[in-house]
C-alpha cells in the first residue's frame, strides 16, 4: 500500500529519485504550450474586463424577493442596452451592471428593477462608474509589478550569487501569470481590482516554493567542483526531491480554504463577487506549485551547465563514472548497491544510484 510518509522519507533521504531536472525538455515544452494557448486566447477572445475598467451604470437591489439573473436582464432588455452582468451578492442582494445609460435611462431600470424584485425604489441604489479608476488600479499594479521583480531579483543575486537562479524564479513567475490570464480568457469569469490584486498575490506562492528549492539546491551542489560523484544537475534533481513533499503540503493546505471559497461560495452559495479573487489564487497557487518544481530548478540547472566550470566538470563526472563501469564489468562484479544518501554525500538522483559501492565476486579457495 503506497504510504505518503515512507514516500516523503525515501524522497529526503535518497533512496526514492524522480527524474524531474533530467526530463526538463519535457517541462519545458509543455510551459511553453501553455503559455503560447494562453496567449492565443488573451488576443482572440480577450478578458472580461469588468465595470471598474469599461466604465458603465450599476444597479445595486437590497432586500431582493430572489436573486434570479433574469428580471434583471428583462428590464434592461426593454432599454434597448446590452446584456447586464447579474451577480448575487449575498442572499437578498442582486448587483447588476450595463453600460453608461441617460438619466432618462436609469431612472427607468431602477424603476423597473424595483418593480421586478420586489422591493421600493429607495432600496435600488443607482451610480456611475468610470473607468479611470480601474485604470488607476491597473497602472499601480504593473508598477508595483514591476518594482517586485526589480527588488527580488537584486535580492536573489545577493543571497544566491547567481544570475541563473534569477533568470529560473523570474521565468516560474511569468509563466504562473500569463496561464492564469489565460484561465481567465477561457472560462469568461470577469477581471477587476480584485482579480488584479489575486495575481499579484499568487507571486508570493510561487516566489516562496523557488526559493526554497533553490536554498536546498545550493546546498546540495556547495562543493560541486571538489568531488566528482555527481553532477550539477543531478544535485539539483536531489534538491527538487527533497523539497517535493514539502511544496505538496504547503499548496494543499493553502488551496482548501480558496477552494472552499470559489466552489461553495461562489458557485453553491451564489456568492458571484467571490469568483474574482478566488479563481485568481486558485490557478496561481496550482500553477507555483508546478512551476517551482518542473520550471525554476530544470532552468537554472539548464543555464548552469552552460557554463565552461560546470560542463568540464559535468564530462569529468560521467567519463569517470563510465570507467568505473566498464572496470567493474571487467573484473565481473556483481550485486551492486548504493550508500545511503545525504545533504553532502553521495545521493540517489535522476533515477540513478550515484556512489555504488562493488562487492567482488568471491573466489573459490584452493582445494
Amino acid at each position: 500500500m503506497f504510504s505518503f510518509r515512507r514516500w516523503g522519507n525515501e524522497l529526503y533521504t535518497g533512496r526514492r529519485s524522480h527524474d524531474i531536472v533530467g526530463r526538463r525538455k519535457t517541462w519545458f515544452i509543455t510551459a511553453v504550450a501553455l503559455m503560447v494557448a494562453s496567449a492565443t486566447l488573451l488576443l482572440t477572445r480577450g478578458v472580461n474586463l469588468g465595470i471598474e475598467f469599461v466604465g458603465g451604470s450599476q444597479f445595486t437591489v437590497s432586500g431582493a424577493e430572489t436573486t434570479a439573473e433574469q428580471p434583471a436582464n428583462d428590464v434592461v432588455g426593454e432599454t434597448g442596452g446590452e446584456p447586464p452582468r447579474v451577480s448575487a451578492v449575498g442572499d437578498d442582494t442582486v448587483r447588476v451592471q450595463t453600460g453608461r445609460l441617460s438619466d432618462v435611462e436609469t431612472r427607468e431600470v431602477r424603476d423597473g428593477l424595483a418593480e421586478a424584485y420586489g422591493v421600493p425604489v429607495d432600496d435600488v441604489a443607482a451610480t456611475f462608474i468610470g473607468p479611470t479608476w480601474g485604470q488607476d488600479v491597473m497602472a499601480q499594479a504593473l508598477v508595483s509589478l514591476g518594482v517586485f521583480l526589480v527588488l527580488i531579483s537584486l535580492i536573489m543575486v545577493l543571497y544566491f550569487r547567481t544570475w541563473t537562479m534569477v533568470v529560473g524564479a523570474v521565468g516560474a513567475l511569468v509563466h504562473d501569470l500569463v496561464v492564469t490570464a489565460g484561465v481567465y480568457a477561457a472560462v469568461g469569469f470577469e477581471v477587476t481590482p480584485a482579480s488584479v490584486i489575486g495575481l499579484l498575490t499568487i507571486l508570493g506562492y510561487s516566489l516562496y516554493d523557488t526559493v526554497v528549492v533553490f536554498d536546498k539546491v545550493r546546498e546540495n551542489n556547495a562543493h560541486l567542483l571538489t568531488q566528482d560523484k555527481r553532477t550539477y544537475a543531478e544535485g539539483a534533481n536531489l534538491a527538487v526531491n527533497q523539497t517535493m513533499v514539502r511544496s505538496i503540503n504547503t499548496s494543499v493546505t493553502g488551496l482548501l480554504p480558496v477552494a472552499a471559497i470559489l466552489f461553495i461560495g461562489a458557485f453553491l452559495l451564489g456568492a458571484g463577487t467571490l469568483r474574482d479573487i478566488s479563481l485568481a489564487l486558485f490557478v496561481g497557487m496550482l500553477l507555483s506549485t508546478w512551476s517551482s518544481i518542473f520550471l525554476a530548478a530544470p532552468i537554472d540547472a539548464a543555464l548552469r551547465e552552460r557554463r565552461d566550470t560546470i560542463a568540464k566538470h559535468t564530462r569529468t563526472v560521467l567519463e569517470r563514472r563510465e570507467r568505473r563501469r566498464r572496470a567493474a564489468g571487467d573484473e565481473g562484479e556483481v550485486d551492486v548497491t548504493a550508500t545511503t544518501a545525504d545533504l553532502t554525500g553521495v545521493g540517489v538522483v535522476a533515477g540513478r544510484h550515484l556512489g555504488q559501492t562493488a562487492q567482488p565476486r568471491r573466489k573459490k579457495g584452493r582445494r
